[in-house]
């Protein structure tokens, strides 16, 4: 059997919290445990958020935590020729298409329907650029329209033809229902990869056998499962662990600065006292 290897993917976008401690730590001590790799990678995609200096505080960070990585930090932006050639393999299998819509004109599509489709995020896109021929397509693309591309979920599944899964350490095996997320985007003209396909290909090229990650993520995993089927790439195992809540009920969020691992750093609170506010065990 395979070592484990697990990663801790933030976003440098702003300074981390306690509830991204939480996550890194999980991560690093299931990988430890069990003598495997532990894996640091930059979700820096969003290049107009993200910067020089919060990747340095998340490095310190983590070293403050006691946090060791193997090998070298994957940075997302150093590999959009990955999510390149990805793309590329999802458009010759038929499943990707243009989306000319702007966010307001799908907001009022949604509002004129009263019954469009719900995801666990809320309305779905309502796939008006689905339905597109290949002319109106070509036509909008030779003038240089805006556009995202789009997986086409029902043309997506009915390529891979048979039931999907994953296992979920808590909730045990699980279909993979990618439907409930409706025709995700997969990339902008200002963003060549979205969160999606990129972490897809990156737990794949890393060889990532266990991806640890909280659960507001799960539904995505219904896209990322199909994603795999799509592109031929391996299946490995999740833990969807709970959110961190503030004092107020709510989930920590990187402009809570009070809650910030550098101010808690700043009063005196060390690792340990961090740990056992958290339920973890000392290391």
């Amino acid at each position: 059997m395979a070592p484990i290897s697990t990663r801790f993917a933030p976003s440098p976008t702003g300074c981390l919290h306690l509830g991204h401690a939480f996550a890194a730590w999980t991560a690093h001590d299931r990988a430890r445990a069990a003598g495997g790799r532990f894996l640091l990678r930059m979700e820096d995609i969003d290049q107009t958020r993200c910067r020089p200096a919060f990747e340095a505080g998340i490095i310190e960070d983590l070293t403050w935590l006691g946090i060791t990585w193997d090998g070298p930090v994957r940075r997302q932006s150093e590999h959009f020729a990955d999510y390149r050639s990805a793309l590329d393999r999802l458009t010759e299998l038929g499943v990707i298409y243009p989306c000319f819509c702007t966010r307001a004109e799908i907001a009022a599509e949604v509002a004129a329907s009263p019954g469009a489709p719900q995801g666990p995020a809320g309305p779905l896109y309502p796939g008006t650029c689905r339905g597109l021929d290949a002319g109106q397509r070509a036509f909008r693309l030779a003038e240089g329209r805006d556009h995202a591309l789009r997986l086409d979920i029902g043309k997506a599944l009915a390529l891979v033809g048979r039931p999907l899964s994953w296992h979920d350490e808590k909730a045990g095996e699980q279909p993979a229902r990618p439907e409930i997320l409706g025709d995700v985007v997969l990339a902008r003209k200002e963003t060549p990869t979205s969160y999606h396909l990129a972490v897809t290909v990156d737990d794949a090229l890393q060889g990532i056998t266990l991806v640890t990650r909280a659960i507001d993520l799960f539904p995505a995993t219904h896209v990322h499962r199909l994603l795999q089927a799509l592109l031929g790439l391996p299946v490995p195992a999740y833990a969807h662990h709970g959110l961190v809540i503030g004092e107020d009920g709510i989930r920590l969020a990187k402009r809570d600065k009070a809650l910030t691992l550098a101010a808690m750093r700043a009063t005196g609170q060390t690792p340990l006292e961090l740990r056992r506010r958290l339920g973890l065990p000392a290391c």
